[in-house]
């Protein structure tokens, strides 16, 4: 952990990748967007947004989007699928939906029982591809952006320092 010193003396931020860095620095006006003049004539490090920016247009951000949507999309229209054609089932053809399979348990029942089973079996298949397609991978863009971050923080306090 480190304490700052200055305007926000009393305050301790966590040296954490996983810490919300999205959420500092919004409202606070344009001069966080644009990269402040430094003493001698040249520009100081990046701004965040543009350190994000960076990170948007690299390749590893890219293939880790390119792998959520390709296990997203058809996941989704499966399970569109799934549902659409259970309700359609249920209106189109209610006496196929009514056709018993076990004592009092119908067609209609065990479709709709199988609306919850998929749910959760997709659930634990985004956790499973997640876990083993994307998360390292956005992991590391986390620590590149937070490096990125405290070499901006380390730049901007020698410039101050001066």
């Amino acid at each position: 952990m480190d304490k700052h010193e200055g305007r926000d003396a009393g305050t301790i931020r966590l040296d954490d990748p996983w810490y919300d860095a999205l959420a500092v620095g919004w409202g606070e006006g344009e001069e966080t967007s644009q990269p402040a003049p430094v003493p001698g004539g040249g520009r100081s490090a990046p701004g965040a947004s543009d350190i994000y920016l960076e990170v948007q247009r690299s390749a590893a951000f890219q293939e880790v989007r390119t792998r959520y949507r390709r296990f997203v999309v058809p996941a989704t229209a499966g399970f569109f699928l799934w549902y659409v054609a259970y309700v359609v089932a249920a209106t189109a053809a209610p006496g196929l939906m009514a056709r018993p399979v076990v004592g009092a348990v119908n067609v209609a029942l065990l479709a709709g029982l199988g609306q919850f089973l998929s749910t959760f079996l997709l659930t634990w298949a985004y956790a499973r591809h997640a876990r083993l397609r994307r998360d390292r991978a956005a992991l590391d863009l986390r620590w590149t952006v937070f490096e990125q971050e405290r070499g901006q923080e380390r730049s901007r306090a020698k410039g101050a320092g001066r």
